[in-house]
């Protein structure tokens, strides 16, 4: 008998899975893979980047209204999702930095929020699972823990020894990061842009990701999944508190973002089955190792 494929995106915050691998989970799900988003926190502390969601009613009840966009992204992609249960660590400011608010989810050990996300791997038991660099792909303090985190639970899930109590061990056999917005995507979008006769609205963005100090990863994976990338905007923009739908972000229709990069793009971390970089599936080797 054959195994359903399953792939496990590990995020921060609602409205990072529809920014972050949106549309290759939502080729997944079509293609019939198993695909569960855990969200490590509830973005109880995110900021309202939405000029029309800024409301006295909606500010007040802010951790709510994030499940809602969740539940209504999770349904527009396809996927299942959990949340954790950990509280947003917000996003400190000024220099020097104030503290973490006390308990929050940055501010555990790394052992203790890796737990609830054992007890997950467990129960799904994904062959893939998807999360972020050391540097959280940007240095929020959420992003790095759940890095920090799924690195744990991806040693651990599979130790008989480890979290007794969370249920019957479980390995996965490849973990990837996120290159969600290589500088290439970016120039091939200027190109295409510029043979168009076209602005570029992302020329700022471009030079301020420039100037950043972080890690370059190779994209060892490119998933095409352009015919996705419709479906990956209503979801973000189904995070309505987080995302203006008139904003830059959507201002290059999805044409010409697909005759520039057709992809979403991956750097592969561990794998405990073989496969040949540069790949195509994210479960190369897999399909193989468990007989789909």
């Amino acid at each position: 008998m054959s195994e359903r494929l399953r792939l496990m995106a590990v995020h921060a915050h609602p409205d990072d899975e529809s920014s972050k691998g949106a549309a290759t989970m939502a080729r997944y799900v079509e293609e019939g893979v198993d695909v569960l988003v855990v969200t490590m926190t509830g973005g109880e502390r995110g900021d309202i980047l939405n000029p029309a969601m800024e409301r006295p009613d909606i500010r007040e009840n802010i951790a709510q209204v994030r499940r809602e966009e969740m539940e209504r992204a999770r349904e527009i992609l396809g996927v299942q999702q959990e949340f954790a249960g950990f509280v947003d660590s917000g996003l400190p400011e000024g220099d020097p930095l104030p503290p973490l608010p006390e308990g929050c989810f940055a501010t555990l050990p790394v052992e203790e929020g890796a737990a609830p996300l054992v007890e997950s791997i467990r129960r799904f038991r994904p062959h893939v699972i998807l999360t972020y660099d050391e540097n959280g792909g940007y240095p929020h303090p959420d992003h790095i823990m759940t890095h920090k985190v799924t690195m744990h639970a991806f040693d651990t899930a599979g130790d008989p020894d480890a979290y007794p109590d969370a249920g019957d061990p479980w390995q996965p056999l490849k973990l990837y990061y996120f290159v969600s917005f290589p500088p290439e995507r970016f120039e091939a979008l200027a190109d295409v842009l510029a043979a168009r006769g076209l602005e570029n609205p992302f020329e700022e963005w471009m030079k301020r990701i420039a100037d950043r100090d972080h890690p370059r990863w190779e994209i060892t994976t490119r998933v095409h999944c352009s015919e996705y990338f419709d479906v990956a905007d209503e979801a973000l923009k189904a995070h309505a508190t987080q995302v203006d739908p008139n904003g830059f972000w959507f201002a290059v229709p999805n044409e010409v973002v697909a005759e520039a990069w057709p992809s979403e793009d991956y750097h592969l971390v561990r794998s405990l089955v073989d496969t040949e970089i540069p790949e195509k599936d994210l479960f190369a080797g897999v399909r193989e190792a468990v007989r789909v």
